[in-house]
């Protein structure tokens, strides 16, 4: 919150009120930075905690009747009824939100994407301790007989833009001579596999179950097991905000919230680890 001097003071003080101006400009531009984790939570919007994410994403942000529901949305919801506002819902583009520029341009408080903890993204904004574990999978039409990337030499292979799934498949196509197509969301990437635009899609596990429940003409054929964790990120610096996340995550974990949540969405309990 900027401060403010008195009339008096101002006159009085002019380079001293000058100084203290400008830093009130400076904390309106950025705001909820707060360095320590005990410190006052600053949000963009007042009596909304905004929160970036890219739809659709179910089952973790979708639309439904004309409101943005899922997995995510439930657990950032816990967050923004401990702090007394609202969840408003930002939808963005994924590259923006992983980037870091969705926080460097002041459009969230929180970004909730399902989104993997990475050390590259670690560099440009601060993540919450991990809630839910993901691997990569491989979606297909069924009876394709594609079962893994050693039998998609000369094939096509659609990713994701930004996703950690598009960094595995660059990091094996010269291993396994396939081709890339790149797909801005998810629903685009797995109408392509339905459709037999491309012959398989890499994405994360979860989603891709969720898809193949309803479009039983696809499958999940393998899993890579690359050992990701999804995390609620806020802007570099901005420890109070963050500490109230781990805070509301972990008390959700203790008394069987987060279990509710998970078995609402995936219809059954998390595995204990």
């Amino acid at each position: 919150m900027a401060r403010r001097l008195s009339l008096r003071a101002l006159v009085l003080l002019p380079a001293f009120a000058l100084a203290v101006t400008a830093a009130g400009c400076a904390e309106e531009v950025n705001p909820g930075q707060d360095t320590e984790a005990g410190g006052e939570i600053s949000l963009i919007n007042e009596g909304k905690l905004t929160t970036c994410t890219h739809l659709p994403y179910p089952p973790f942000q979708f639309t439904e009747n004309g409101k943005t529901v899922g997995f995510d949305v439930d657990l950032v919801d816990l967050v923004a009824k401990d702090l007394g506002v609202e969840q408003e819902i930002f939808d963005t583009s994924f590259e923006g939100i992983e980037s870091g520029a969705s926080f460097d341009t002041g459009q969230c408080d929180v970004a909730a994407a399902a989104m993997t903890i990475t050390e590259t993204r670690q560099k440009v904004m601060d993540f919450s301790d991990g809630y839910f574990d993901a691997n990569q999978a491989l979606l297909v039409k069924k009876g394709s007989g594609i079962t893994g990337l050693e039998q998609l030499k000369g094939k096509v292979l659609g990713v994701q833009l930004g996703t950690t799934g598009e960094k595995y498949a660059e990091d094996n196509k010269d291993k396994f001579g396939y081709d890339i197509r790149q797909y801005e969301d998810l629903a685009l990437l797995q109408t392509a596999v339905k459709t037999g635009q491309i012959d398989a899609g890499i994405n994360d596990n979860s989603v891709l179950y969720y898809f193949v429940k309803d479009n039983p003409d696809t499958e999940v054929t393998t899993e890579f097991e690359t050992g990701e964790e999804y995390g609620i990120a806020v802007r570099k610096g901005n420890r109070a905000l963050l500490a109230k996340v781990n805070d509301v995550l972990a008390a959700a974990k203790q008394d069987g919230r987060y279990d509710a949540i998970y078995e609402k969405w995936f219809g059954t309990k998390p595995q204990s680890k």
